[in-house]
């Protein structure tokens, strides 16, 4: 990146800092932007003497972008909070202090080096999640498509084949979505990075300073959070990664293998798929279709059990909602298919 457009970076960044001062409610997050504004048109000022050392000509008057304005606009009009993502891409820091719906000044400060992401780690369901709900959307989907090419007076072959590329193709788009969605998440948490690092070689003391706001305007005191602070960037793998958490509000532990979410969206969305196909496999003959629809409820059931495991419900409760939103776009789809099959014939 050339010294004008780390130039232009920081000067963003500061126009965005003062909209969102001017949108925050809460005084110490305000403060917070207002003074990581000042501290981006220090770090500014900073490329704009390595400009002129370089013997190059200062840059016009800055003038935000198209995607900054937009942005500014979005904050002003539903808020910094549901605008993490973008906000962290355009370089805007303290993103960290919209993760938890606790009070500021509540938020636990880390006091040491080894406390750096301690409240991130611990035992995280997130695969399992996945699993289940990919397991629950191939169960759904295709049951209902089953249901409803067989509401149309298909025959079992008819139904089988249709079946089965209903699972092909939403496993393949499931798998498609999650990859691009992964790699899209990588390549913007790499190129965060990236930023920082080359900020931390530039200016360590300016990037210790914007640390300590972060951590002020969440309770500790300026001269603790200073001492954190420091703390924390001289040592440059820590470093990195303190920033990346509160600076971007990023967490590397989320971050997977493009390749392995879209192979286990994937299988997960196949198996779910494959439960209402197995009586037509086979060969049921005429109680396929209904065995079919027992197979997916148990199956429904079984699903909601499970995710009463991360939602907190009854177990039993759960399972019976997710059979019934089952049954209703089963139910829904045979009836459309019926209609159509009757049209058409």
């Amino acid at each position: 990146m050339s010294f004008l457009d780390s130039w232009n970076e920081e000067q963003q960044s500061s126009y965005l800092y003062r909209v969102m001062a001017q949108v925050e409610a809460n005084p110490a997050r305000s403060a917070l932007f207002e003074n990581l504004a000042r501290a981006a048109d220090a770090q500014a000022q900073i490329w704009m003497e390595r400009i002129r050392g370089s013997g190059g000509s200062p840059p016009p008057a800055f003038r935000p972008s198209f995607r900054a304005r937009l942005t500014a606009y979005l904050v002003r009009r539903i808020g910094p909070r549901r605008l993490r993502p973008v906000l962290a891409a355009l370089k805007v820091r303290g993103m960290s202090i919209y993760t938890s719906s606790a009070p500021v000044s509540g938020h636990p400060m880390p006091v040491s080096v080894e406390d750096i992401g301690h409240r991130h780690k611990g035992v995280s369901g997130g695969k399992l999640r996945a699993a289940v709900f990919g397991i629950n959307d191939g169960l759904v989907s295709n049951t209902s498509l089953i249901m409803g090419v067989a509401g149309a007076a298909a025959s079992g072959r008819f139904i089988l084949l249709s079946g089965i590329a209903g699972l092909l193709a939403g496993a393949f788009s499931m798998a498609a979505g999650e990859y691009v969605s992964m790699r899209s998440q990588r390549e913007m948490y790499e190129y965060q990075i990236g930023l920082e690092r080359e900020e931390l070689e530039e200016y360590p003391e300016e990037e210790a300073e914007e640390l300590a706001l972060i951590y002020s305007a969440r309770g500790l005191s300026l001269d603790e959070a200073r001492r954190v602070a420091r703390e924390m960037v001289s040592n440059r793998e820590h470093a990195i990664d303190a920033l990346a958490r509160e600076e971007l509000g990023l967490n590397p532990d989320d971050l997977g293998s493009p390749v392995g979410a879209a192979v286990w969206s994937f299988a997960a969305f196949a198996v779910g798929s494959v439960v209402p196909l197995v009586p037509f496999l086979l060969g049921a003959g005429s109680h396929a279709l209904w065995t079919s629809a027992a197979l997916a409820a148990v199956s429904l059931f079984a699903v909601g059990t499970l995710l009463s495991l991360f939602t907190g419900r009854h177990a039993w409760r759960s399972g019976l909602r997710m059979v019934i939103l089952g049954a209703a776009a089963a139910a829904s789809t045979f009836v459309i298919g019926k209609a159509l099959g009757v049209a058409l014939s």
